[in-house]
């Protein structure tokens, strides 16, 4: 008898998901999975509904209808503290960096560990590795302020792994950094996701960090999903509105992302 090879378990699971804002369908029956140690990027043009994915993915919105799974765990449908008991599961690190510019590097790291009360000897251990881990490792005390715009990603990235995470969702990685700065940086995401073993979503519109590091692409457009698949089926994609985007082609007057 032939051996039945086990099939793992998506790490996230969307079917029909409705968002809408002021009755205006942003999000209309979104479905797709994530496996592990994947690397999906969601991409579309401004206004497509790609942070507005990304804040339901994470709980911070609640759908119109249809549902979120991470782990298998309904998080549409869960209490706040079993919600926030499964957020130490995953990591986000957000498009502007979101560091508090009144603390430390080091300190913006060691938030997450501190609140969910690690011992406070072994925090500055923990915080210089995962700065380590993302090239800082002697940025502990520097100041946001006296980063460089690459390097301050780094450090949200850093605290984005503070609590070893299975998953990890990035927004706009890229945004406002020099071409070989984003290089370096989605080098260091492909870096870290082998060395983990981590899943990871990035929200992206940077088409060079797209080829660089994604899997699978999901691109939104219509409040729908338009495309989903490795970058090697975008060639044989019939859809004009995929071709358009993939070609960096001039793309109609759209409304401000959500």
């Amino acid at each position: 008898m032939a051996e039945t090879r086990h099939q793992p378990e998506p790490i996230i699971q969307v079917e029909n998901l409705v968002a809408e804002y002021d009755s205006t369908r942003v999000l209309d029956g979104v479905s797709f999975e994530v496996q592990p140690r994947e690397v999906l990027a969601i991409v579309g043009t401004s206004g497509c509904g790609k942070t507005t994915l990304l804040k339901h993915l994470i709980g911070l919105l609640v759908p119109r209808a249809g549902t979120v799974r991470l782990w298998g765990k309904d998080i549409t449908a869960m209490e706040e503290d079993r919600l926030d008991a499964l957020r130490a599961r995953f990591g986000v690190a957000f498009q502007s960096g979101a560091l508090f510019n009144s603390i430390t590097a080091g300190e913006n790291v060691a938030l997450a560990m501190r609140e969910r009360g690690m011992d406070k000897e072994l925090i500055p251990i923990l915080v210089r590795l995962k700065l380590s881990l993302v090239g800082l490792g002697d940025a502990a005390e520097k100041m946001p302020a006296d980063l460089s715009g690459g390097m301050r990603k780094r450090v949200a990235l850093a605290r984005a792994l503070a609590l070893d995470p299975e998953l990890v969702f990035f927004d706009e990685p890229s945004a406002g950094l020099d071409p070989v700065t984003a290089a370096g940086l989605d080098r260091l995401i492909l870096t870290l996701r082998d060395l983990l073993d981590i899943t990871v979503v990035v929200v992206t519109h940077e088409l060079a960090s797209i080829h660089a590091i994604a899997d699978r692409v999901l691109m939104l457009a219509g409040a729908r999903i338009r495309f989903l698949g490795p970058l090697s089926a975008v060639a044989q994609a019939d859809d004009p509105v995929v071709q358009q985007f993939f070609r960096r082609e001039p793309e109609t007057l759209s409304t401000p992302e959500r």
